[in-house]
């Protein structure tokens, strides 16, 4: 793994940040995807302060190559503390760029984190305005071969 991926990545894939879940209560939205072809499935949650829309806490769970859970580990420390709206700006370019690139093959794994995010949100939303909660999504569109 060492020389294609720069010390970020690793220092996340070993040491991730905010791994975990958080209860499924008023303030907080599920965001679950996964990608049935390389088997990456990422679980988000978000804890929203409803008065700011700040997130004040995030947890994930990621199954998935060691760069699936880096990009996790990432953008759980880059949405803690935005908006909503700024969080829902957050995009797999922005992932990868905080990890100081990813092999073109891995750049899924970055969109799938960031899709995983904003699918919490959505979550989170649904649930504030009484709407149907949005369920799982499984992200095919990828054409990518899978690789540790």
């Amino acid at each position: 793994m060492a020389g294609i991926y720069s010390e970020k990545v690793l220092d996340h894939f070993r040491n991730p940040r905010n791994v975990g879940e958080l209860a499924d209560d008023e303030d907080v939205g599920i965001g679950k995807v996964g990608n049935p072809v390389c088997g990456d499935l990422m679980e988000f949650y978000v804890r929203v302060d409803p008065e700011t829309e700040i997130i004040k806490d995030i947890k994930f769970k990621t199954f998935g190559c060691g760069s699936a859970i880096a990009t996790s580990s990432m953008t759980t420390e880059l949405a803690i503390g935005m908006t909503l709206d700024e969080a829902m700006k957050l995009t797999r370019s922005d992932v990868a760029t905080e990890l100081d690139g990813l092999p073109p093959r891995k750049m899924h794994c970055s969109n799938l984190a960031a899709d995983a995010l904003h699918a919490a949100i959505e979550d989170y939303r649904a649930k504030r305005e009484g709407r149907p909660r949005p369920g799982p999504k499984d992200e095919d569109h990828h054409d990518h071969a899978c690789e540790p």
